[in-house]
């Protein structure tokens, strides 16, 4: 049995894959009607369960998007970029 070598993007590119896996099945979860038989507390914690779930994978979207990113810069210079600033504007990042 050939072992293959471990690289970087291989290993993200993989871990992509098993992302988008995963956020499409927690999308099928959120789809999911809430129990109309449900109710008070009952009811409360399955919406709180759709709540977290949909929190959940809007993180592992800005994860998946920050590998790809990775992954872009490992495969065009070889190396990741310094980790970049995007939360201000441009005016606001040289108005100093």
């Amino acid at each position: 049995m050939s072992k293959s070598k471990f690289t970087t993007v291989s290993a993200a590119q993989r871990l992509m894959d098993s992302m988008e896996i995963a956020i499409n099945n927690m999308i099928e979860e959120i789809k999911k009607p809430v129990d109309p038989e449900a109710g008070g507390s009952a009811r409360k914690a399955e919406l709180q369960s759709i709540k977290q779930t949909a929190i959940d994978c809007k993180e592992l979207l800005v994860e998946r998007q920050r590998l790809e990113q990775m992954v872009k810069e490992l495969k065009n210079n070889g190396e990741i970029e310094n980790e970049k600033d995007y939360s201000g504007g441009f005016a606001e990042r040289f108005s100093k």
